[in-house]
Parts: structure tokens; sequence; C-alpha cells
């Protein structure tokens, strides 16, 4: 008999690949997707427990869910992730309709649990240790991963994929929740790395995305006893056929590396992308966040990247309205993100996380006007950047990898006479996103685009149709 599977995510590409790997899973066990949480026996939600705001999206979500419960008791409510590693018993106490918990470690169990709630066996829940609950080692057991079961269908397009090579973070920052719900830093196996993307790159995959909570910390031993790092890996990926586009984030400041950036200057299937938070411009803060790196340090980072790496792009983090955030600590901030020109900034309100070591060492004292303002005027003077350094690529040939119709197309997909009928968007190789008119063909394929006009986040362009030769293509 087909049963129908209903998974919502929320938060990370960590979380997106996860859900991936569940459906997958669950294939096996005769489900099949369906997009109505009405239609579904199984409701599942992956879970984000980074910001209060996330959590409270999720709990909203399962609210609306009470009443369904009740008319139909047999349906299946699950809450995985973060945020079930995160607060376990809780979710029960406060949304007691769910039937399963069920943290990242133990993902590979939500089969196993379904049968036995379906046997009658009750709610269930499988976390892994708190940091404090055992040897390393055993902690570490706890938090593994069930890689690399793949569903195609759970990705945004077919032929890009993420790929883990590292979960878990031992970096420790003040605010972040992270180490407690996803365990003690480990690097994945090159081996099974390599195999995983090699099959992607036989079933089409042409983009992958290499991701960890500090990905250029990747560090791990092969069966031999070859100790590989991030710069070795992506050696060896840059020769599998098919695969065009590597990336990687997200990325640990101290941690960027000279003979990383020469890698990623030397492997033309490497992006020179790099997503690196910052946080804050003020070393006094960086310090309450036990950032584990200075100001100095940040610039000498960005000294390598500009010196080793053409054609670069670098983007960034940044928290406002930390605790004890000074005016003329924010400043800092401004001043650097000026002096850097990030391509794009993720710009977020600090929000007190139960179980950080913020959470205990100090006091949320930033009101919520004064965080909001900071939070608009960062962000303004970011788009700002953005738009000026775009307007640069103006008249540029661009390599775009063709991912889909555009929010436009798609909206007019019911009247095909709409010009934007044939909307698509892509990306380039430095993940600026570009706009342009083509057709569905052109799904999946690296096109050659000519920029004709920007917005602050946006590039706008026309296919090149006539043949160019390759001193014509800018990175973008």
């Amino acid at each position: 008999m087909e049963k129908r599977l209903y998974i919502e995510t929320v938060g990370c590409q960590m979380n997106m690949l996860d859900s991936e790997l569940v459906v997958a899973t669950l294939r096996k066990q005769g489900y099949v997707l369906t997009n109505s949480p009405d239609d579904a026996d199984t409701l599942l939600f992956n879970t984000c427990s980074v910001r209060e705001q996330a959590e409270n999206k999720t709990y909203s979500h399962l609210g609306v869910l009470r009443d369904m419960k009740k008319q139909n008791p047999e349906k299946i409510i699950g809450v995985m992730g973060c945020m079930a590693q995160n607060h376990q018993h809780k979710i029960f106490t406060r949304a007691p309709y769910v039937d399963l918990i069920v943290g990242p470690g133990q993902l590979h169990q939500i089969p196993s649990m379904i049968q036995k709630i379906q046997d009658g066996e009750g709610k269930q829940i499988e976390v892994s240790l708190g940091r404090k609950d055992g040897s390393r080692a055993e902690i570490t057991r706890s938090h593994e991963s069930f890689d690399p079961l793949r569903d195609p269908e759970m990705r945004p397009t077919p032929f890009q994929a993420y790929v883990r090579i590292q979960i878990g973070c031992d970096k420790f920052c003040t605010y972040c929740i992270v180490p407690s719900v996803r365990g003690p830093e480990q690097g994945r196996s090159p081996e099974d790395i390599l195999r995983e993307s090699r099959h992607l790159a036989e079933h089409g995959t042409v983009e992958i995305t290499l991701v960890g909570q500090t990905v250029n910390s990747y560090k791990a031993t092969d069966s031999s006893g070859r100790l590989w790092r991030l710069a070795d890996l992506l050696a060896e990926l840059q020769e599998i056929p098919g695969l065009e586009r590597i990336k990687f984030v997200t990325n640990y400041p101290k941690d960027m590396t000279r003979d990383l950036l020469e890698a990623v200057r030397d492997l033309s299937k490497v992006s020179p992308y790099l997503h690196v938070p910052l946080q804050s411009g003020s070393d006094e803060v960086l310090k309450r966040m036990k950032r584990g790196y200075t100001v100095a340090d940040y610039r000498a980072m960005m000294d390598r990247i500009r010196e080793i790496v053409p054609g670069y792009a670098v983007s960034s983090d940044f928290i406002v309205g930390f605790c004890g955030e000074t005016e003329e600590e924010f400043q800092k901030t401004v001043e650097l993100v000026e002096e850097c020109r990030f391509k794009n900034s993720f710009i977020f309100k600090y929000s007190e996380r139960e179980g950080t070591r913020g959470a205990d060492l100090f006091i949320d004292d930033i009101p919520h006007h004064v965080k909001q303002q900071r939070n608009n005027d960062l962000l303004a003077i970011q788009n700002r950047i953005s738009l000026e350094d775009n307007q640069k690529l103006i008249g540029d040939t661009v390599q775009v990898l063709v991912e889909g119709p555009s929010k436009t197309a798609l909206k007019s997909a019911e009247t095909p006479e709409s010009p934007h009928a044939t909307q698509l968007i892509g990306r380039t190789h430095c993940d600026r996103i570009v706009v342009f008119d083509g057709n569905p063909r052109q799904i999946g394929k690296i096109l050659p685009v000519v920029v004709y006009d920007c917005h602050a986040h946006t590039l706008f362009g026309e296919v090149v149709t006539q043949e160019c030769g390759p001193e014509l293509f800018a990175l973008g």
C-alpha cells in the first residue's frame, strides 16, 4: 500500500541535505512525496535551532496540525534536526500530539521509529549524547551521519547537489548552539566523499557544493593513513568527469590558508566564491563572541585572497546587537564592510539561545529597536556596495549555470503569451544571480550570458548566440 510523506525543511544547507537523505530512506519503505499535509500519512519537520525565529516558526506550524491530529490520530507527526536535539522532551510538552523526535545523528532510525509507533509502542525519541554526557569518542559516534543515500527530487535542481564532508563543530562561539546539536567536529572519509561525488556526476550532477560547519577546517584520514585537507579533496574532485563546478561553504577565517587559496586559483572547476563569516568588525565583540580571530586576522585573510585568487567574490555573515555592542563597536563593523566590499552579506539580529555560553555569560541588553536599526543600516550599506560592484559587470560576458525558470516566469506560466514565460535564472561561477530570456532546453547547461543591467542582487543579461573565444569570458 502506498504511503504518503510530507516534509518541510528550514535552516541551512546541512538541513536540506538531511531532508534529501531521509526522503531517500523512506522511499525504500514505499513512501511517496506529497505537497499537502492533509494527504500525508507521515509529516516530518526538519528544524533549525540557530535562531529563535526558526524555532517559533516550527512551533507555529505544529500548532496548525493540532486539529488535524485530532481528526486523524493515525497520522504520524515528527520533529527532526537541530531543534529536536536541542529541545528534546520539551517538544512533547509543548506539542503533545507530536509522535517522534529525532536528532541529526539518528535520522537513519526514522523508518524503525515510525514502525514502532504504528505497532502501538507509543511516542519515540532518539537523540545524540550531549557534549558532557560521555567521552569524545562516544559523543562523536552518537552524532554520525548516514550519507550517501540520495533523492534528487528533494534538491532545488537535479543537476546540483550538496555533499557533506564534515559534521559538527568545535569552535564553541558563545552565541551558537551548533556544537551542542551537531556534536564534535569530524571529517568524513575522503574515499566516501569521492565515491559519492562520482556517483552524482554519473547521474547528471554538474555542480556540487561541499558543506560543513567550518568546511575549510576539513581534515580526515583515509584507509592508508594519509591525512587529507580541503585542498587535497578539491584536487581529486577536479578530476571527476561530468562535474563542472565545485563550491564549498561555510568557511572559518583562520583556516583560509594559502594552500587552499592556491587550489581555488589553480583548479578550474572550483568556484572563486568564498563565504567567510566575519560577524563583527570590533575586536571587543569578537572576543565576547569567542570567534577565535581578530579584525587584523580577517584583514590578513582578505589580503591573501586578493593576492592569490583572481576574480574572487567574498560574502559574509554579521550579527548586530550582540550583548554589550556599543554604537562605536557597530560603526567598526560598518567601516569593515565598506573596506572589504563583500559580494553580499547575511545580517542577523542577535537572539539569545538557551544552552549557549553567551546565554550564561552575558545579558542580552541591546533593545530590539536598536538591533533593528543597525540591521537596516548595515543592510543598506551592503546593498549599495553590491549594486556598485554589479554595475561594473555590465557589458561583461559571464558563464551561467541555468537553474530553471525565474519566479516571474513561474508566476506567468499559465499565460504563455507573456514575454516572461521563458525567463530563466542561473548563477555565475562566483555565485551571482543572473536572469535572462531563454528556453527550457537550456536548463542544466552552462551558457555565456552578456550582462546589460543589474540590481543589487541580480544581473540581467542576454544569451550569447555567436561563437566566442575564451578570452571573452569573465568569471563574474
